[in-house]
């Protein structure tokens, strides 16, 4: 079924209200929700929200509290998210670091003590609405082996690369695991196996089983020891940046809480002419799109096309959903 993007708004934002929120967090987090659902992401929108709403209402969050400065270092500042509400304050950190990049070209505001942000586009896509090029990403706890071991030392550590374009951003929003977790409880939740290998099995092999995590496998690092080389330095610089938690230490915390995250933006408007960075990404692009598919699959695409494709579709006619999970909101 297919629900108009005003009505699943409202229906978000009626659960929110309920829950306690205040009218101006209650529109932010409906519109995150929805718009993370309507470009396709429902892992981290639609079936992400009934859980996220029983987390709320079970009192362990405090859902007024708000980001407090802790380390003001001209273009960097340092947050305290007080371990509040996740897309809350990730929206604020972003929206300080293009403040900053406004007034000084580039920005970065880096948090700590934060939880789960959700989609982690969204927030490369709030620095796109602002003619910023956006970089952000978490840290998480550990669950990723090194390579060569099969023990959980590294986290997934979502990476987002956001840059704008009239046409619609190129939008990087990638876990450094083959598959998020996310990703892989949809597949899980139809029965199908995972396209390319996303895992290891119990033995240290490579399986495309989309059940390998609760049969007591262990995810794939993109391209093996340099994702999880990328996950290391990632999650070093977090913690780094925001004197806050690394994997390992949110690992000791017995569950994903607390987490270090960073926000970086950078001005176009101040570092390049819009019409010079225009014609650039249009050549780039229509060269992509040149590109010759091979036999049998889709053409190729720029990170983001087939989001913006997914949300054109979804405005026309409606944002698809799961009946039941639906049905779960209405309900809350």
């Amino acid at each position: 079924m297919n629900i108009p993007y005003q009505k699943m708004f409202d229906e978000f934002n009626r659960v929110l209200n309920k829950t306690g929120f205040t009218d101006e967090r209650a529109d932010l987090l409906a519109r995150l929700f929805t718009d993370t659902t309507r470009d396709g992401v429902t892992s981290h929108g639609l079936n992400r929200f009934p859980g996220f709403i029983k987390q709320m209402r079970s009192g362990k969050t405090d859902i007024h509290v708000v980001p407090e400065l802790v380390g003001n270092l001209g273009i960097i500042e340092q947050w305290d998210g007080h371990l509040g509400v996740g897309p809350l304050n990730a929206h604020f950190c972003m929206s300080r670091a293009i403040a900053l990049a406004k007034e000084h070209g580039m920005g970065c505001a880096a948090l700590r003590n934060t939880n789960h942000w959700m989609r982690p586009g969204s927030y490369g896509l709030q620095a796109t609405d602002a003619d910023c090029i956006g970089i952000c990403w978490t840290n998480t706890t550990q669950f990723m082996p090194l390579w060569g071991s099969m023990e959980p030392k590294v986290g997934s550590n979502p990476l987002v690369i956001a840059i704008p374009r009239e046409e619609g951003p190129v939008l990087l929003d990638m876990a450094l695991s083959q598959f998020s977790m996310g990703r892989l409880g949809l597949y899980k939740s139809r029965g199908e196996e995972l396209p390319v290998p996303g895992g290891y099995d119990t033995e240290g092999n490579l399986t495309c089983d989309s059940e390998f995590m609760v049969k007591g496998g262990r995810p794939l690092p993109i391209g093996y020891w340099k994702g999880a080389g990328l996950s290391l330095a990632l999650d070093l610089i977090a913690a780094l940046l925001s004197g806050g938690n690394s994997a390992y230490q949110i690992a000791k915390l017995g569950a994903e809480v607390s987490v270090s995250q960073v926000f970086i933006a950078f001005d176009l408007e101040t570092i390049l002419a819009q019409e010079d960075r225009r014609q650039m990404m249009d050549d780039v692009i229509r060269d992509l799109q040149e590109a010759e598919s091979l036999e049998g699959q889709e053409p190729p695409r720029y990170p983001g096309e087939g989001m913006l494709n997914k949300r054109v579709e979804s405005i026309e006619n409606g944002i698809p959903v799961d009946q039941s999970i639906w049905e779960q909101v209405l309900d809350l």
